[in-house]
């Protein structure tokens, strides 16, 4: 194993320069939380890629193909759907709005009077998203070092939450783009041919495993269903994917770039499914279908590409858990800590900077520092992962689906109707959850349908939101209204 280590040890001291190098880049407010606003096309498909396709998407894929067969895809190719759709209908529009934050957004929409509440639930499921994907450094680490849990965490979280300090978007997106390479040599283009070859091949595999392994819908409808809603509708709102929007350098990058992404997402779903059920032919009695990936890349694969491979399960966790990081602190300084300390200065999406921009990076800084501890923290102590994540989409999208697109859709939508649909919505799943159990579909199907029932309500009971607050909400969504006079003019990096 020692080549194995060198090459993750080198790997990880790579992350931790890309973050000092960042910080080199982050001089401004918009530079250290959206990287300036100017990625280019190839930059931004490929960290797009790399925040949404996490340990997930690569530990949980396989897992899935372990146990379903190629059906096992549909949970990551419902989050290459959700990506494709927001890249394709939303993310031009988004990106022209200039601002930080999901809730920056409801403000511009509504007035200014529906971003607190909003602030408060996706903090809370960016929270729960950066600590599910530490507890996952738990599971690499042990395979690597043999360490035990609490170490594991401390050890990956600790250098997630230095580069990302350090240089905030900037090094998150050097990161992102060296754990997207690292990802598709991995294990598009090691793992999944040595994991069919190892198997025997797919005649080999069909004439091991049951027939329903090859059913597209072996999974079951109501599970795919459920998978559109949690995770394609979640893609399409999250503050962690929209930070990534707002890097975007102009609407073509935004709009193409983010389906090339989608695209990618597609691809490593089927990747993922077609290595698990590899597994299943290899090792067909595994005490859980998530040690799949692990033991078909200790068992299975040469000294060096095993390392390589586990680097690429260590860049997926990484990719996920700093973007994550960045959303939570994002969200927790401007949304919560500004509005509690009577600091919201004017309308709502410009630069807000008040004063020297360098203040600001301290701000944001030290917020993702203490937001990185405590998630450090939280990991440790909590034990299901399954069950928080659970929690943290059942909100997202219980709560805030209907006033985010209703707001981007609906003229008619009203702030009373917003703060009603977040409030019910968040409500109702919360109550579900209680009812019928953390892991029932039940809460996210009635929360949403109580949140959108209220929105309409509501939105058509009280007066319609005041034509100056839409005509400014239009300029913006136009790309009319000016740039933010801190916003620098450079070159688009590719």
């Amino acid at each position: 194993m020692a080549v194995d280590y060198i090459v993750i040890v080198v790997y990880l001291a790579g992350m931790l320069a890309m973050g000092w190098w960042g910080m080199r880049r982050a001089k401004s407010k918009s530079d250290f939380l959206v990287a300036g606003r100017r990625l280019g096309p190839g930059m931004y498909s490929g960290t797009m890629a790399a925040i949404v396709l996490g340990g997930a998407s690569t530990i949980g894929g396989v897992g899935l193909g372990y146990q379903y067969g190629l059906s096992g895809a549909w949970m990551v190719v419902t989050i290459g759907l959700g990506l494709l759709a927001l890249s394709v209908f939303f993310s031009a529009r988004i990106a022209r709005l200039k601002v930080y934050t999901v809730s920056e957004m409801l403000d511009l929409r509504y007035g200014g009077r529906a971003g607190v509440i909003s602030g408060v639930v996706m903090w809370a499921y960016t929270l729960m998203l950066a600590v599910t994907s530490t507890i996952a450094y738990a599971t690499i680490f042990d395979v690597l070092f043999d360490v035990n849990r609490t170490l594991a965490i401390i050890l990956g979280g600790s250098i997630v939450v230095a580069y990302s300090t350090l240089g905030g978007m900037w090094s998150i997106t050097l990161t992102d783009m060296v754990q997207f390479v690292v990802k598709t040599i991995g294990v598009l283009l090691l793992l999944l041919p040595i994991a069919v070859v190892k198997a025997g091949g797919f005649g080999e595999m069909k004439a091991q495993l049951p027939t329903e392994y090859f059913d597209p819908l072996g999974i079951g409808g109501e599970t795919i269903f459920t998978y559109v809603l949690i995770y394609t509708f979640g893609m399409l709102i999250g503050q962690d994917i929209w930070q990534r929007v707002f890097t975007a350098g102009s609407d073509r990058t935004a709009k193409w770039g983010g389906t090339v992404a989608g695209t990618y997402c597609l691809v490593y779903a089927v990747a993922g499914a077609v290595i698990g059920t590899a597994a299943k032919v290899l090792y067909p009695k595994l005490a859980s279908p998530d040690d799949a990936f692990a033991t078909i890349v200790k068992d299975e694969l040469p000294v060096g590409v095993r390392g390589l491979v586990l680097a690429a399960a260590l860049a997926a966790v990484m990719s996920t858990s700093s973007g994550a990081l960045i959303a939570c602190a994002t969200v927790a300084n401007n949304d919560i800590w500004s509005r509690l300390r009577g600091a919201v200065r004017g309308p709502r999406g410009g630069d807000g900077r008040d004063g020297d921009g360098h203040d600001e990076v301290k701000g944001n800084r030290a917020f993702i520092l203490a937001m990185g501890v405590a998630v450090i923290l939280i990991a440790i102590a909590l034990n299901d992962v399954v069950e928080a994540l659970t929690v943290a989409y059942n909100l997202l999208v219980g709560g805030l689906l209907v006033p985010i697109l209703g707001g981007l859709l609906w003229k008619r939508g009203t702030a009373q109707g917003a703060l009603a649909a977040v409030a019910v919505g968040g409500l109702a799943v919360v109550g579900l959850m209680a009812a019928y159990g953390i892991l029932a579909n039940e809460p996210v199907y009635y929360g949403l349908l109580a949140s959108l029932a209220v929105y309409v309500a509501v939105s058509l009971a009280t007066r319609p939101t005041d034509e100056a607050t839409l005509a400014a909400w239009r300029e913006r969504l136009a790309g009319r209204a000016p740039e933010p006079q801190s916003e620098p003019v450079v070159p688009t990096p590719q």
